[in-house]
């Protein structure tokens, strides 16, 4: 008898998130990004005040603090947004200290005003479209707006962004492959975990309340696919223009290549869950079709896993190592065939006969 469908599970409203939550981060920053922040201030700030004479190079200091981020790529973009923004809202503050003199407040309202609207005509990021007006209204509120103040300005702005880019890239620069190889493992892991819940569902009588959990961690397969997705795009970008690379292309290149045929083994599984959930019968135990189907959930979950365990066996023994136990060898040897199938689960067992094939393509590319 088919169980009547319900609610999916995870349709209730979710809780309001807790303010302090939105105030805070997940982890800290790491303490050598803190660092390296402090030592390109201070370099900063000491080149600024040796080059220019300026006993308050707040501009050097500013770029300094705002370009060191957490890959020399990013270092790189924010510093290339940094000056042009400020290089815009100098320039800008000086016209208009020009054209309406700085006797009067509202001559800062002015130029900010400019600003956000020059900022939005020639589409500027967000980044160098805050950056104008700040410039901006500071040239216009600390000093005297004069050509040689406006250049001293922009100067001392480069500078700021230029050591901080030295110092991201030439003091330990990040490589944050480490997350990335850890996502795409537990994807791998949770994925034959999920198979195995498939195949366990067809072995035995499953309740309704643990077909609506099984369905519910399938669907959290989407969040670490995501989660993953991520982490190796902040990977590669943590590659960019660093020293580094060479030596950790290749761990990189792996994780995004294995990356791809879980993504795709994500969307099988959910399909594949939703479909037995749905469509579920406590008779299937006794199909031995359904048996051979369990069976072979087994086999891929077998193999999905072992995706994973030859990566980590290569990098252990170095390239070309072989393995020696018969766990290490694909489960997956041949498609299910199946001559009758039963006429009350004919539906499901075909949708999972197909759904097992497209994951015994991914698994053999």
């Amino acid at each position: 008898m088919r169980r009547k469908r319900g609610p999916y599970p995870g349709d209730r409203a979710r809780a309001p998130v807790p303010l302090i939550s939105r105030l805070r981060q997940p982890s800290r920053l790491p303490l050598l990004q803190v660092v390296k922040t402090s030592i390109a201030v201070v370099v900063a700030w000491v080149l600024s005040f040796l080059a220019l004479g300026q006993p308050l190079p707040i501009f050097g200091a500013i770029a300094a603090l705002l370009v060191v981020q957490p890959s020399v790529n990013q270092s790189f973009a924010r510093g290339l947004e940094r000056s042009a923004g400020v290089v815009m809202g100098v320039g800008l503050a000086y016209v208009v200290g020009a054209v309406l003199g700085h006797e009067h407040t509202w001559v800062v309202l002015v130029a900010v005003v400019l600003a956000l609207l020059l900022a939005w005509l020639v589409k500027l990021t967000p980044t160098s479209s805050t950056q104008v007006p700040i410039s901006a209204m500071l040239v216009l509120s600390v000093g005297v707006v004069t050509p040689g103040y406006a250049v001293d300005r922009i100067i001392e702005t480069v500078i700021g962004a230029v050591v901080a880019l030295l110092v991201n890239a030439l003091i330990v620069p990040p490589v944050l492959l480490g997350p990335a190889h850890l996502s795409v493992g537990r994807l791998a892991r949770d994925l034959g975990t999920a198979l195995d819940d498939l195949a366990g569902s067809l072995e035995q009588a499953t309740p309704t309340a643990d077909l609506d959990a099984m369905l519910l961690r399938a669907r959290e397969l989407r969040v670490l696919r995501d989660q993953a997705a991520s982490a190796v795009k902040t990977g590669e970008e943590s590659l960019t223009l660093n020293p580094r690379a060479s030596r950790q292309r290749r761990v990189l290149e792996a994780d995004r290549a294995l990356l791809a045929p879980l993504s795709n083994l994500v969307h099988r599984v959910v399909a594949m869950t939703r479909t037995l959930r749905d469509n579920y019968d406590p008779a299937l135990v006794d199909d031995s079709v359904v048996a051979g189907i369990a069976e072979e959930l087994r086999r891929a979950a077998h193999d999905v896993r072992l995706l994973v365990h030859d990566r980590e066996e290569t990098a252990a023994r170095g390239e070309g190592a072989g393995t020696g136990s018969p766990d290490d060898l694909p489960a997956l040897t041949a498609p299910l065939q199946v001559v009758r199938p039963d006429p009350d689960h004919w539906i499901l067992v075909g949708s999972l006969l197909e759904d097992l094939r497209r994951v015994r393509e991914e698994l053999r590319q």
